[in-house]
């Protein structure tokens, strides 16, 4: 197969949208498929034309793009629509992947259905949801326009929780299916615990019991409203830890003074603070999945998150840890508190996570993808023909 992926974020930002593209790539590399990245320019270069890297046997086209207001880590692609049909056109691709469409993706929708290409959506990033954290409520409307335009041209849309399916429902867009994420549970399992890494950034009690830690782990910015986590800093016996990066760290180091901000972690060092952390909270409200709480579950560690977005269907409420109101910050407390004091609780809890994300496997979810793709592939071969 030849597929071409439209991504709005890629290497070497790395956020949930990216680490998702990348477990497709390697999937699509064993499977032998001819892949195709469209993306945007990497920090401080100007977007080059054709072909200039290889990631995971994928080869790349750098769009130009520039810095977001505010965010300048991500980077907003540019560039008419006819340059990016004529990559596609070169490339000839037998599916269009529009991963987390919206600048970029809104370019790529339409040159693809210019071209008679069938094309998969892929909604990932709550982009509306984020004018009013940002700052700029006055662009919601105009935001989902963009959603809706380009999901009512693609073939189809995979949303990726109940939540998002029903949201996009809502704006009247069609031929909407579930396509979730995947979890590599041998990289993330509760193995990965590293007492000694507690011990360094925690330390005891006046007892010589361990102090518990609570975690958070995901990028440090507005939408992810990490500021949230105010309210459990006095919470006694424990120690706030913070795992990421993004432009509001300095603002947040402020209002965190006691946290310890372990700055971005990758590859085995990931896993090994999530699977030390006590308890794992995320106050998000904008999140369509949420990967790393389903990282944290496989690492054996229950959750505390808002009651909104993928998490609803992540966390079972009252068995794999617990869902809070949007916004009741004292009723987040309340919940910590109960675990953190009820180390049965918190025991079973981590038991059921870690149950939940078995078989969950980025196999699997990859699997369901390229089912997606031959579906559209056929659907359109008909609509031709017929």
């Amino acid at each position: 197969m030849r597929i071409a992926i439209v991504a709005e974020s890629f290497l070497p930002q790395m956020n949930g949208v990216t680490h998702s593209i990348l477990r497709i790539l390697d999937h699509l590399q064993e499977r032998g498929d001819d892949v195709l990245v469209i993306a945007p320019s990497g920090e401080g270069a100007s977007g080059v034309f054709p072909v200039t890297e290889t990631v995971n046997s994928a080869r790349v086209v750098r769009m130009p793009a520039f810095p977001m207001a505010g965010y300048p880590h991500v980077r907003v692609a540019f560039g008419a629509v006819p340059k990016v049909r004529r990559i596609l056109r070169d490339f000839k691709p037998d599916v269009v992947h529009l991963a987390s469409p919206f600048e970029l993706g809104w370019r790529g929708v339409r040159a693809a259905k210019q071209l008679h290409v069938p094309t998969v959506a892929v909604y990932q990033t709550e982009v509306p949801g984020y004018a009013a954290r940002y700052g700029v409520p006055f662009l919601e409307s105009w935001a989902w326009q963009r959603v809706e335009n380009i999901h009512r041209l693609a073939d189809r849309t995979l949303a990726p929780s109940t939540f998002a399916v029903e949201q996009l429902r809502k704006h009247g867009i069609p031929r909407i299916e579930m396509w979730r994420r995947g979890v590599d549970t041998a990289r993330f399992n509760p193995g990965r615990r590293d007492d000694a890494w507690r011990e360094s950034v925690a330390g005891t009690n006046a007892d010589g019991s361990p102090v518990k830690v609570i975690g958070y782990v995901g990028r440090l910015a507005a939408e992810k409203q990490v500021e949230d986590l105010r309210v459990l800093m006095d919470l006694p016996g424990t120690r706030l830890v913070i795992v990421g990066d993004g432009p509001m760290r300095a603002q947040l180091e402020a209002q965190l003074p006691r946290a310890h901000f372990a700055g971005f972690q990758g590859g085995d060092d990931l896993p090994r603070l999530l699977a030390s952390f006590d308890l794992f909270v995320h106050p998000g409200e904008f999140e369509t999945f949420c990967q790393t709480i389903q990282e944290a579950m496989a690492c054996g560690v229950p959750v505390v998150a808002t009651g909104r977005g993928g998490p609803l269907d992540l966390v079972e409420n009252g068995k794999t840890g617990w869902l809070y109101t949007p916004g009741d910050l004292d009723q987040m407390r309340e919940y910590v508190q109960g675990l953190l004091d009820d180390d049965a609780m918190r025991a079973a809890f981590a038991g059921a996570a870690w149950q939940s994300v078995q078989g969950r496997s980025w196999k699997a979810i990859c699997d369901q993808l390229i089912n997606h793709y031959e579906d559209v592939i056929s659907l359109r071969a008909k609509s031709i023909a017929g």
